[in-house]
């Protein structure tokens, strides 16, 4: 399918796998996507920036960057920073066509459906999209599908007038009469307010009067306080809505000295916010920000999940108020036709950015179209991208699941670093122009959106698997049946009855017959680090005693790792640390106690700050600190192994120190964690038929431990 992208300061119509629903989204076919100048010439500028010009705007990345240069290394924070700098951007947040798919939760919507849908991160300018539910609505039967395509720009004009709490007969100025403004004109009219209107082009000025605005700021007004002063007979007015978008703080100050005591600004443009106190103090105002769409703007569970606010408590939330906006096109309490330039062929992309570039619109509204009729894509197309046509025998065609920011900065790179071992062949991604941004810029052959793409190709060897935690057990499954070979991303499984069926898998597999290699990624224990140690520990005489600190900083308890989806820190995380003991150990564990903190405040969270005590059947005993109340500046990880005498003390994978022997001390300059060395470690196993390089019954062990430590701190119980 096409999608608009922005790449270096220009636009491109790029080839993209079409995207997948999940159980929460639906699939659109588009038939308009509404421009937006101010967001899509921003975009476009940033698109077209070096790393230096954007640091220079934004001093406090540099600052972390620098930071992550010191606990990460330069080449990890290179190819992090390169990753996201140098991948094609998707544009567009505001479309409307027919739905094509729906997932499994989605109600109230169903195949054929005429939709309008909103998002920055889903409704993009391109010929299908898939979005989350709740940020899609139905389009009247008596509206027409090119005017719903306004509906993000009618939203947040909505919710920026609901923050302005405006009653019959007042009287407010908007400053800004673009798309926002000339909607939000017509919405305090349509609810009985007087609008007096300012911009600095007479084209807006012109069209907003011919709309039946009440006041308009003549350009020439050197007074404008006293202009408003005029008309409002001495008073000022109720309040100001400010959709301009510019650096002075001028706009800002003026707006206040238009207010009436008591009266209230609103912003929802982006203008320069050095306040004066003279300006707000005496008469006692309230400056207000407008968010978007409205409630559940930037809310996770609510854009993602599906989970929306009881109407009693929460009146308007963005879908809410998408749908009021529908009701008033309908009505024609709010006219777009006027409003718009021109609808152009989606292909003529190239023209309608040179012309908004040019600022010389009388009007401010342009349409994108992506025709209607269309024959309808299949959603799980993969759009091949072969290399030069070679096919390679001697390498391993590795195709990479899921395109988080991890992959992205670590396992891509380290792919293609590996260049001797590994050929990668496809990238899939929930997101098409993601799958195929990330290909074209790492050298993949294929792009895809659909794991069972990659099922299905023979010519694929191996899949590693950095999806949400969620889909690990039941993808790595589904691979393995296949016949591929699997490296997952740690955890390995949320549940018992997962880790159940991925153990079944391999009970029943034939005796002396060959099978496909499991590896999950505890990189950990492949750390130049800890293979030193283990080296060291296999020589003892004794059991040990192994004390295992993980500083491991603060993640709000909405964030989707804390979720059903990410299954929480112990089983996400802490598992690493489980996996080491055992590799350490190379024992089996015979008891597990665990003891949590009880906070205070719901702040904190009770699996995310435990003790856990683990005794092996060796006679070792480990244990495991695991918390997010420490200053994220203190270093994450520290180990201490005391036994024959010696002391192995292990300092945030940077430094080795084994004090009670002769040991030149190890250490390096950043952090090394054992990513690649764990990716060589599969390839060699493959390629040579080696023996595995986790056994399988150490990761089923580290995975049980995990889900005892989760169900021991999930029902308030010591031990196992």
């Amino acid at each position: 399918m096409k999608q608009i992208m922005l790449r270096e300061g220009k636009s491109v119509i790029c080839d993209v796998p079409a995207p997948i629903v999940d159980a929460d989204s639906i699939l659109v076919e588009v038939e308009y996507s509404c421009i937006s100048a101010g967001t899509e010439m921003m975009g476009l500028k940033s698109s077209g920036q070096s790393l230096m010009q954007k640091a220079l705007e934004k001093p406090l990345h540099v600052k972390k960057g620098l930071e992550m240069i010191s606990r990460q290394g330069l080449s990890y924070t290179r190819n992090f920073i390169n990753t996201k700098i140098s991948a094609d951007i998707p544009v567009g947040y505001s479309v409307a066509g027919t739905v094509l798919e729906t997932g499994q939760s989605v109600r109230g919507l169903a195949i054929g459906d005429r939709v309008a849908c909103a998002g920055a991160q889903c409704a993009f300018h391109s010929q299908v999209v898939a979005v989350p539910a709740n940020l899609a609505v139905l389009v009247p039967d008596n509206l027409s599908v090119k005017n719903a395509c306004t509906v993000a720009l009618g939203a947040i004009a909505l919710q920026g007038v609901r923050r302005l709490q405006p009653t019959l007969g007042e009287t407010f100025a908007i400053i800004g009469l673009g798309v926002l403004g000339q909607i939000t004109c017509q919405i305090l009219r349509a609810g009985g307010c007087v609008v007096i209107g300012c911009d600095v082009k007479p084209d807006r000025l012109d069209l907003a009067a011919g709309l039946g605005i009440d006041h308009i700021l003549p350009v020439d007004e050197k007074k404008p306080v006293e202009f408003v002063q005029r008309v409002t007979e001495g008073s000022g007015v109720d309040g100001v809505i400010i959709t301009a978008a510019a650096q002075s703080s001028e706009i800002i100050s003026t707006a206040f000295q238009m207010c009436r005591k008591k009266g209230r600004v609103v912003l929802i443009g982006d203008v320069g916010l050095d306040l004066k106190r003279e300006d707000i103090y005496e008469k006692e105002l309230d400056f207000l920000i407008s968010t978007s769409y409205g409630p559940g703007r930037y809310d996770y569970n609510y854009e993602e999940k599906g989970k929306d606010y009881p109407l009693p408590y929460v009146r308007w939330t963005e879908n809410r108020n998408m749908q009021e906006y529908m009701r008033l096109l309908v009505s024609g309490k709010i006219q777009i036709d006027p409003l718009i330039f021109k609808v152009f062929d989606f292909k003529k992309i190239d023209e309608v950015y040179r012309l908004l570039d040019e600022n010389n619109l009388k009007t401010p509204l342009m349409i994108l179209s992506f025709g209607s009729g269309k024959k309808k894509l299949k959603p799980h197309i993969s759009n091949p991208q072969v290399m030069n046509g070679v096919k390679t025998s001697s390498r391993l065609n590795i195709a990479v699941v899921g395109m988080g920011e991890f992959a992205r900065a670590v396992h891509l790179p380290n792919i293609k670093a590996l260049s001797e071992f590994y050929n990668l062949h496809t990238i899939v991604s929930r997101k098409g122009h993601n799958a195929a941004s990330m290909a074209k810029k790492f050298g993949a052959e294929k792009s895809a959106t659909a794991l069972r793409d990659v099922l299905a190709d023979t010519a694929v060897n191996c899949v590693l698997i950095t999806t949400k935690h969620h889909q690990h057990a039941a993808m790595s499954l589904q691979a393995l049946e296949a016949g591929k070979h699997v490296l997952v991303e740690k955890p390995l499984a949320l549940n018992l009855d997962e880790l159940n069926k991925i153990a079944d898998f391999f009970a029943n597999q034939p005796q002396n017959e060959a099978c496909p290699i499991l590896m999950t990624g505890y990189n950990r224990r492949f750390s130049p680090y800890m293979k030193l140690v283990k080296k060291h520990v296999q020589q003892r005489k004794n059991p040990m005693i192994i004390n295992y600190r993980m500083n491991a900083g603060y993640i709000a308890k909405e964030h989707w790792v804390q979720t059903e989806e990410g299954g929480g820190r112990n089983l996400g995380e802490a598992c690493h640390i489980y996996d080491l003991f055992t590799f350490l150990t190379g024992s089996q564990v015979v008891s597990i106690e665990v003891t949590a903190i009880k906070p205070q405040l719901d702040y904190y969270l009770e699996n995310d700050n435990f003790i856990v005590q683990l005794a092996f059947a060796d006679g070792s005993a480990a244990s495991l600190t695991y918390t997010a109340m420490g200053d994220s500046e203190y270093p994450k990880e520290h180990m201490e192994i005391f036994y024959d005498g010696k002391v192995v003390e292990m300092r945030d994978f940077r430094q080795l120190m084994i004090h009670g022997m002769r040991f030149n001390k190890m250490r390096s300059k950043f952090i090394n964690k054992g990513h690649k060395e764990e990716l060589t470690a599969f390839a060699e196993a493959i390629s040579k038929q080696q023996e595995w390089p986790i056994p399988l019954w150490e990761q089923i062990q580290a995975a049980e431990i995990a889900l005892s430590v989760e169900n021991l701190l999930k029902h308030g119980l010591r031990g196992v």
